[in-house]
């Protein structure tokens, strides 16, 4: 599990391919018709996953930030949003998953310009993968 696979867990969103896991099914074995599998796939809205409610990240992470003892601002610190989260925010960590992101080289000589870019990037990568992020984060 990758580090923004543990992000997206902590704040309870799915990604894509779990969603897609979750829905698939076997494929016939061979000389057996699909037929009779698409028939009782219908009933009862089988054939579908059932569709997951965005979460709200602001709402889950300002409660989070309420209940925790120190003073962490995660809207715009990475070390407070992954702080929150109980995930690693050690420079090592946070290096690990600015390249698991793609982070331009240049950036990773400079702590300040990656933990900025990380910042906007987790939050982007977050809403594509079904949180509710504030637009004024995403700027």
């Amino acid at each position: 599990m990758g580090i923004f696979d543990k992000i997206l867990k902590g704040l309870g969103i799915k990604k894509d391919d779990d969603a897609k896991d979750a829905g698939a099914t076997a494929a016939p074995k061979a000389g057996v018709s699909a037929a009779p599998r698409a028939k009782l796939s219908t009933g009862l809205g089988a054939s579908k996953p059932a569709a997951m409610d965005a979460v709200d990240v602001a709402a889950k992470m300002d409660a989070l930030a309420k209940a925790n003892p120190q003073e962490l601002n995660w809207k715009v610190s990475i070390v407070d949003l992954l702080k929150l989260l109980d995930i690693d925010s050690s420079y090592e960590n946070r290096k690990e998953l600015a390249i698991e992101l793609g982070v331009p080289t240049e950036y990773l000589e400079d702590s300040a310009q990656m933990n900025t870019w990380l910042h906007k990037t987790v939050l982007k990568k977050i809403a594509e993968n079904g949180g509710t992020v504030p637009a004024s984060l995403l700027d």
